[in-house]
């Protein structure tokens, strides 16, 4: 079954920086649109940031520039690099994989890393 795996998740200071890993498994990673959401305290889910199996990079207006998504298919996982830290990413940080399956595309999700940004 598919399985996406996060960590990397924790707690830094403004400013500081963490790189966060989803691990896949049970489909085929390097064809799979990847992608980062994530969900503040009280808030819905956002969008963040998007890579697709050729490798185009998307990003949310409020993290370019200091947020880079990457993927290693050779290790089925995806990275997202986070820098120049605000307390306003603190959030719950999920993975997502889109995966095409004939006509039908199916979305699948980590269980979330914490990541908190607070003086």
């Amino acid at each position: 079954q598919v399985q996406l795996v996060e960590s990397g998740g924790g707690s830094v200071q403004p400013g500081g920086s963490l790189r966060l890993s989803c691990v896949a498994s049970g489909f085929t990673f390097s064809t799979a649109q990847m992608s980062w959401v994530r969900q503040a305290p009280g808030k819905g889910l956002e969008w963040v940031s998007t890579i697709d199996s050729g490798g185009s990079t998307y990003y949310i207006g409020s993290v370019k520039g200091r947020f880079t998504i990457s993927r290693d298919n050779a290790k089925n996982t995806v990275y997202l690099q986070m820098n120049s830290l605000k307390s306003e990413d603190t959030a719950v940080y999920y993975c997502r994989s889109s995966v095409v399956q004939g006509t039908h595309v199916y979305y699948y999700w980590g269980q979330g890393t914490q990541v908190t940004v607070s003086s």
